[in-house]
């Protein structure tokens, strides 16, 4: 299934029920009072995280979704119904923005994740509530107020540990289905992987992580250019982006140094901060070149980047090289943890101050 990873819908909370104008008539009771009750509040609309979807495409056949209205009063002092809430759910990793001003109203990241998107409205006073010393038979009840409406746009960013880089054709696609389950295309042309996949690495039993197979980026991806910034906004939420990059390209006149070149000015347009992200350089598929020219072929690669990060040779096809990456990689996500986990204790610790 094709993945849509954006969606706008538009929301309505329920109407709150109007207040009831209502008087006692009860035998022996020649003066009864006022008794209209209040109507009850309109529904709200919440968005839910839903960890077994993956994709906003229901979203292209249903726009509008509309919470039940609250009843109005009653004689009797009897109150309205209150409408009943509605529950939108959507993926683990959903981003809602307000079409109007942009604003971000909220990131659902943790499944079951519960927001509140349209408050429902207030039911009005029935006239019970008005009488006093001086009007002792109001004929006054208020409405029900009107319910929120919004239009959202729904943006879904992938929610992995890991993400993979690189021009078309570098070997992201093999080299996920050489680490993982996940089973996404792969043939000898460009663009053959056209939405992100996901796959779960097992390193051990109980020791694991998610990486995201993100279709190849070009020159101009940052614009718009081949998938563009449809998937570039994927790569924020990965912890460690791992760029692989054909060591041995086929093709005259393809330079990987170019190419790693070309995707980091693409990642810095979209966002500088990026560039800050852990980033490994996989140089793949090594066994197309003779044993005796590879050394020499890496060494090249990395004196003309100037590479001073982690990097690995290896073979997606093949799997030469593969678990050793892993390895390191669940390695680098757990210091990540400790050390998140370190500073939030040690945030926790001033904000309590001196005992």
């Amino acid at each position: 299934m094709k993945l849509v990873d954006e969606a706008e819908i538009r929301v309505i909370a329920g109407n709150g029920g109007n207040g009831c104008v209502s008087f006692r008539r009860e035998k022996f009771i020649p003066y009864g009072g006022p008794d209209g009750g209040d109507g009850g509040d309109g529904g709200s609309v919440w968005l839910v995280a839903d960890e077994n979807l993956n994709t906003l495409v229901d979203f292209r056949h249903q726009r509008v979704f509309r919470a039940q209205r609250g009843a109005d009063g009653m004689g009797r002092q009897m109150y309205g119904r209150k409408g009943e809430d509605i529950e939108i759910r959507v993926p683990v990793g959903t981003v809602v923005t307000q079409v109007s001003n942009g604003e971000v109203i909220g990131d659902l990241t943790v499944h079951g994740q519960r927001l509140k998107v349209a408050q429902g409205g207030r039911g009005g006073l029935g006239n019970v509530h008005f009488k006093s010393s001086t009007n002792r038979a109001p004929r006054k009840a208020t409405p029900g107020t009107p319910g929120e409406e919004r239009e959202l746009r729904l943006e879904l960013k992938l929610l992995a540990d890991v993400g993979l880089l690189g021009f078309p054709n570098a070997g992201k696609s093999t080299f996920i289905r050489a680490v993982s389950a996940a089973t996404p295309k792969v043939a000898d042309y460009p663009f053959t992987t056209l939405y992100p996949n996901l796959g779960v690495v097992r390193v051990e039993q109980h020791r694991s992580f998610v990486v995201a197979d993100i279709p190849g980026l070009i020159p101009g991806a940052a614009e718009g250019a081949g998938l563009g910034i449809t998937f570039l906004k994927h790569v924020q939420r990965n912890r460690l982006l791992l760029h692989l990059v054909d060591a041995a390209p086929i093709e005259e006149g393809v330079d990987p140094v170019e190419q790693v070149r070309a995707i980091e000015a693409e990642l810095a347009k979209f966002d500088p901060a990026l560039l800050q992200r852990p980033r490994w350089l996989l140089l793949n598929k090594l066994d197309l070149l003779p044993d005796e020219e590879r050394e020499a072929r890496v060494e090249a690669i990395l004196r003309r980047l100037d590479w001073k990060a982690p990097w690995f040779g290896l073979s997606a096809l093949t799997g030469e090289g593969t678990r050793r990456i892993c390895q390191e990689v669940m390695r680098a996500l757990d210091a990540q943890r400790e050390e998140a986990a370190e500073a939030g204790e040690q945030g926790t610790d001033a904000g309590r101050g001196p005992a």
